[in-house]
């Protein structure tokens, strides 16, 4: 069992790589391994609805490191998405990278576990939070929740260490995951079968 952690922060171990790393250690003490994703401080493209994705098998017209996850997808049984807040938001960086993994795969991403995870000064947390969550509950994957919004507080990784609830609140993340993904391998593992879906029916409000 695996699972994918996405740093959407330009700051490769700030605040928001203090709190996956938190929770990485508590999946770890579980069994459960890891993958830890740092997007960069470059801009990530966004996607240009040009459904190129559409006509080479999920792959997107920019090269980079979506194409590089899209063809590994099979390998996680979760994804959690970190980010700072920014104006009450997540980082440009993670929602450009999660608009085209999503647009591309998102049929592959059905029954995977996903969390979010945000790192703020003050306030915004909330918001950023539920944006995050938006890409997972579209995808018929399973939220995992923990005792709290799965935010940490701090300006700075010393000052977010010192926020003992955040941390904890990651490390109780971390044991519902490692616990979800375990009850769902036993079940495999006694035959229960995933969801079969319908056909999707598109529709607009106007008809």
């Amino acid at each position: 069992m695996k699972v994918l952690m996405i740093n959407g922060s330009p700051n490769e171990h700030g605040c928001t790589y203090t709190a996956l790393s938190e929770l990485q250690n508590a999946l770890h003490s579980h069994g459960i391994e890891t993958e830890l994703l740092y997007l960069g401080k470059k801009p990530v493209a966004g996607c240009i609805c040009c459904r190129h994705c559409r006509e080479s098998d999920g792959r997107c017209v920019f090269d980079d490191q979506v194409n590089e996850i899209g063809a590994r997808l099979d390998e996680f049984d979760a994804i959690v998405a970190g980010s700072p807040v920014y104006y009450a938001g997540p980082s440009g960086q993670i929602c450009a990278f999660l608009d085209r993994l999503f647009f591309c795969n998102q049929s592959r991403m059905a029954g995977k576990l996903a969390a979010s995870v945000v790192s703020c000064r003050r306030g915004g947390a909330t918001a950023a939070f539920d944006r995050l969550n938006k890409y997972f509950t579209i995808a018929n994957m399973m939220v995992v929740g923990s005792q709290y919004w799965n935010q940490v507080h701090g300006h700075d990784p010393e000052t977010v260490v010192q926020d003992e609830e955040g941390m904890q609140t990651m490390r109780t993340l971390g044991a519902n995951m490692a616990w979800l993904l375990k009850c769902i391998e036993a079940g495999k593992a006694a035959g229960v079968q995933p969801p079969e879906y319908e056909p999707f029916i598109p529709t607009d409000f106007i008809r």
